[in-house]
């Protein structure tokens, strides 16, 4: 009796589980694939959560952390540089006689408003400095001012809109898409708008900085209207893009600035959009647990980024037959403004400060009774000007002036 006793006191514990054969873990592996590309693909109601939840804000941190934004912030650094070179070698009070905007600034003073409304140097100084320019471009065969004319700002109100608004909408493509994406797009569509603007090149100087701007504007339309179910603040997204594009492109009216680079800029980064960026969502995931705590292997991860080869295929095929047309132009030196006689409005708004006659008009210099006299040829129109002691290259910009 007391033997038994023993024995019911202490049962026998039940053996372990078995684990699963391999064949269901592959089976569950597999659905859990499935699943997370499921999720990805489908829109929030369709999920079976609320919409809310699931969407994205198109604007502002969805993520905390530090993101290593290094592109957009060394491009800004650049424009920048070139900036303060570009006022240090335009030396107003010393070039313009003392004519200057804000002279309290000293060297980095500005040219007259009624020269350069945008607080920024002389017409003479930013050719100098590499911007694209007739005469040099299709006669010297300056070839390289198609790179150069990339950093150049027309003045400080320009600089100032420009990088502000290439850091708003930068820094969101590159913390969504990473900063090799946010590089080819900035690069490309900033070299694309520079060559299509070469075949509209005019007499008045040009900068085709806000070419990129233009590529990231785009790269980041494409993606709104390609992921649009997956953002939440919708109208607020579309404000802010009209508002940042009007402004810009309403500015590339003004002197100096090269419309037709930005429009150049723009299509192209539709075009790198459609190719090259994925649903954001997808970095959300990588940045929550990694592709990989979820199973995913390399090759669901690159299917998932890579969706609808087809149109990226067609958009990649598309950029390369502009960009060679483009260059094929340039080389050849062909000018577009022979032919089309309307084309000079597309980046020059008439006014009564200056018009849309973008051809060299030559004058006459002479002094009179102890001041400068500048005659246009064409008109008849002249100026005189309380000083004499000035370059050649600024007679041409007052010339310029004169008879614009």
């Amino acid at each position: 009796m007391t033997q038994s006793n023993s024995v019911s006191r202490n049962p026998v514990p039940p053996p372990p589980a078995s684990p699963p054969p391999p064949a269901m873990e592959k089976d569950a592996l597999a659905a859990g694939k499935d699943d997370v590309r499921l999720d990805l693909d489908a829109t929030p109601e369709e999920s079976g959560g609320d919409s809310d939840d699931h969407r994205l804000p198109f604007f502002g941190r969805r993520h905390r952390g530090s993101e290593n934004t290094w592109a957009i912030s060394l491009f800004v650094v650049l424009h920048l540089v070139a900036f303060v070179a570009t006022m240090v070698v335009n030396n107003c009070p010393e070039k313009s006689a003392g004519d200057c905007s804000l002279r309290s600034l000293g060297r980095f003073s500005f040219q007259p408003l009624a020269e350069n409304p945008l607080l920024g140097p002389s017409s003479s100084t930013l050719t100098k400095m590499g911007a694209l320019q007739q005469t040099l471009f299709l006669q010297h065969r300056q070839r390289w001012r198609v790179l150069s004319c990339l950093l150049l700002h027309a003045g400080f109100i320009h600089l100032i809109v420009n990088l502000s608004c290439v850091i708003l909408i930068g820094i969101h493509l590159e913390q969504d898409f990473g900063s090799l994406r946010a590089v080819v797009i900035y690069l490309f569509s900033a070299f694309q708008g520079s060559l299509v603007s070469a075949n509209f090149v005019q007499h008045v100087p040009a900068v085709a900085s806000s070419a990129a701007l233009f590529g990231l504007l785009g790269a980041t339309l494409s993606n709104f209207i390609r992921n649009w179910h997956i953002y939440s603040a919708k109208f607020r997204a579309v404000v802010v893009l009209s508002l940042i594009t009007i402004i810009n492109f309403a500015m590339g009216f003004l002197p100096y600035i090269d419309n037709v680079a930005n429009i150049g800029g723009f299509v192209s980064g539709i075009l790198l959009g459609l190719a090259l960026l994925f649903n954001p969502q997808l970095s959300e995931l990588e940045r929550r647990k990694g592709l990989f705590d979820y199973d995913l292997n390399s090759s669901v991860k690159l299917r998932q980024k890579l969706d609808k080869p087809l149109l990226r295929i067609i958009a990649l095929l598309i950029l390369i037959f502009i960009l060679a047309g483009g260059a094929v132009a340039v080389l050849l030196g062909a000018d577009v403004t022979e032919r089309c006689v309307w084309c000079r409005y597309i980046d020059c708004l008439p006014t009564k400060l200056w018009t849309c006659n973008r051809k060299a008009n030559p004058c006459k210099a002479f002094m009179k009774g102890g001041k400068l006299n500048i005659t246009c040829t064409a008109d008849h129109r002249f100026r005189m000007y309380p000083f004499a002691n000035i370059s050649d290259e600024r007679i041409g910009d007052l010339c310029s002036i004169v008879c614009s």
